[in-house]
C-alpha cells in the first residue's frame, strides 16, 4: 500500500525478456501491486533478443533448458508441445535430438505467459518510450511519449545499447549505406548482392546470425570476420552433460586461481570421458556464489583478460548455424582473423580496408563491398544511450558499474547512487546488473535474477506498508 492506502504501483522500464520476467513474477502474487510496463514494441517479452522474425535466428541453447520459471526448466518445452509451435519448423531439431527453435518462438512463449495478466489488468502495457524519471516524494514520476505514471517503485530493464562503432569508422563514411552499423534492423542486409565481399567486425553470436541470414539469401561471396582475438563461438556437446566441478568450496581468490582451477577441472573431466562443456556449465551455475566474493581488482582482471575466452565457450552456437559456418569455412567462403580496422576509404564504388593484425606489426589490405558491425552491445556506455538514464546519472541516482558492464547495483538489484548507497525503490534488472551479480547473459540466470528482483520489490513494499 502507498500513503493513500491504495495498492503500490511498480513501473518497469523495458518490456523485453528481463522486464517481462520481473512483471510475471510480481503478478504471480495476486493483487500485490499495479504493474505498469513501458515498452514501445507491441509484443511484451520478446525485446531485441527474441523479437527477430528472421527464420535463421535460433536460440543458442536447447528449448529444454529455457524457461520463465527458475524451478521448472522444461516450461518452454511443455508450451511448445502444447501449442505445436514447431509444426512449421522441422529444421529446429539438431542431430543431438534437441530442438533449437527460432528466437521469435521463445518471444511468443514469454508473451503468452504475460497475456492473461494483461487481459485481467494485473499488468498494464504502455506502448511508449520513457523520456524521464524524476524523484517525487518517496517514489518516482515516469514520463513517456504518451502520458506519465506516478510509481512507488521503479525497475530499469532497458534494452541493450547499440554496438560501439570502432574508432577507425567514427566519422568516416558515416552515412554510407555500405557500412551497416545495426544488422538487427529490418532490411539491413537487403541490398547486399550474392557475390559481395563482406567484412564483419565481430566473431561472436551476432556474426553467426549474419552469416546464416546471408547464406539463406543465396550469398556466396567471400566473408572475412575479425575481432581482437579472432575467436568464434564453440558448439554444443554431442550429448547432454551434468555440470562437473566445484568452484565454491573453497571460493576462488583471484582470476588466476579461477583459471587454474577451471583448467585442472577440465583435464580431470576429460580423464573421466567428459568434455569441457560440463565444466563451463559448472562455472556458470556457481558464479553467483564466487563472483561477489572476489575483490573488485580480481573481477576487473577477469572481465578484461578472460572474458573473450569465457564468452566463446559459454555462449555456444546452435548446431544449425554451426553447420553453416563450418561449411563456408571449408569452402573458403568464410575466414576468421585476429585483427582490427586501422583505416577505411572508398574507391571506385568499393571499400579499401587496412587491417592491423593482433599482436603483430603486420598490416593486411582488403577490398570489400560492405562492412557490417557485429561487436555486440556497448554496455559500458549504457547511461548515455537513453535520455532518462543520462538524467538519472546527472541527478546522482545511478552510476556505471566499475567494470563498465552496465549499471551499478547490489546483489538484490537495488541501484547504487553516485556515493555507492542503495537507492530507495529503484532496481536494475537483466544483464545490466552483471558486474555485481556475475553471470547474467544466459537466460537461466536472467530468469533467476528477475525472480530475485521481484522478491526484493515485494519485501520493500511490505516494509513500506508497515510504515
Amino acid at each position: 500500500m502507498n500513503e493513500l492506502g491504495e495498492r503500490s504501483t511498480v513501473a518497469i522500464i523495458g518490456g523485453g525478456f528481463s522486464g517481462a520476467a520481473v512483471a510475471y513474477h510480481l503478478a504471480a502474487h495476486k493483487n500485490f501491486a499495479r504493474i505498469v510496463i513501458f515498452e514501445p514494441r507491441p509484443l511484451l517479452g520478446a525485446g531485441l533478443a527474441y523479437g527477430s522474425e528472421d527464420p535463421q535466428h535460433r536460440t543458442n541453447v536447447p528449448a529444454a533448458k529455457m524457461s520463465l520459471l527458475p524451478d521448472k526448466e522444461t516450461h518452454f518445452l511443455d508450451w511448445i508441445d502444447r501449442t505445436n509451435a514447431l509444426a512449421n519448423d522441422p529444421d529446429s531439431f539438431a542431430e543431438d535430438g534437441f530442438s533449437y527453435p527460432r528466437r521469435s518462438i521463445f518471444g511468443r512463449y514469454v508473451h503468452d505467459q504475460i497475456a492473461p495478466f494483461l487481459a485481467s489488468g494485473a499488468i498494464e502495457h504502455i506502448q511508449s518510450r520513457v523520456r524521464s524519471i524524476q524523484r517525487s516524494n518517496n517514489g518516482w514520476v515516469i514520463r513517456a511519449e504518451h502520458g506519465s505514471v506516478q510509481a512507488d517503485f521503479a525497475v530499469i530493464a532497458t534494452t541493450h545499447p547499440e554496438p560501439r562503432v570502432p574508432d577507425a569508422l567514427s566519422g568516416v563514411l558515416s552515412d554510407d549505406p555500405r557500412i551497416i552499423t545495426d544488422a538487427t534492423t529490418t532490411g539491413a542486409l537487403g541490398d547486399l548482392r550474392p557475390d559481395d565481399k563482406i567484412l564483419i567486425v565481430g566473431t561472436g553470436l551476432t556474426m553467426a546470425d549474419i552469416v546464416a541470414s546471408l547464406d539463406a539469401r543465396g550469398h556466396y561471396g567471400k566473408i572475412t570476420a575479425i575481432s581482437r582475438h579472432g575467436l568464434r563461438s564453440k558448439g554444443h556437446a554431442p550429448l547432454p552433460l551434468v555440470p562437473y566441478g566445484n568452484f565454491t568450496d573453497p571460493l576462488p581468490q583471484s582470476a588466476i586461481d579461477l583459471l587454474r582451477r577451471t583448467r585442472r577441472t577440465i583435464a580431470d573431466a576429460e580423464a573421466n570421458g567428459l568434455s569441457w562443456h560440463a565444466v563451463i556449465d559448472a562455472v556458470r551455475a556457481q558464479a553467483k556464489s564466487f563472483w561477489p566474493a572476489l575483490s573488485l581488482a580480481e573481477r576487473r582482471r577477469i572481465a578484461l583478460r578472460l572474458r573473450p575466452y569465457w564468452d566463446v565457450h559459454r555462449f555456444r552456437i546452435a548446431p544449425q548455424l554451426e553447420s553453416i559456418i563450418r561449411r563456408r569455412v571449408e569452402a573458403g567462403a568464410l575466414q576468421f582473423m585476429a585483427a582490427a580496422i586501422e583505416n577505411l576509404s572508398s574507391r571506385d564504388g568499393r571499400l579499401d580496408v587496412l587491417l592491423r593484425l593482433s599482436r603483430s606489426d603486420r598490416r593486411l589490405a582488403r577490398v570489400v563491398d560492405s562492412v557490417i558491425l557485429a561487436t555486440g552491445p556497448d554496455h559500458g556506455r549504457v547511461l548515455a544511450s537513453q535520455q532518462f538514464l543520462t538524467e538519472l546519472k546527472a541527478q546522482g541516482y545511478v552510476r556505471p558499474d566499475p567494470l563498465h558492464l552496465g549499471i551499478d547495483c547490489d546483489r538484490q538489484g537495488r541501484a547504487l547512487d553516485s556515493d555507492g548507497k542503495a537507492v530507495d525503490r529503484l532496481w536494475i534488472a537483466g544483464p545490466l546488473a552483471r558486474a555485481s551479480v556475475g553471470e547474467l547473459m544466459g537466460l537461466p540466470q536472467v530468469t533467476e535474477f528477475a525472480a530475485t528482483v521481484a522478491g526484493s520489490i515485494r519485501e520493500g513494499a511490505e516494509e513500506f506498508a508497515l510504515h
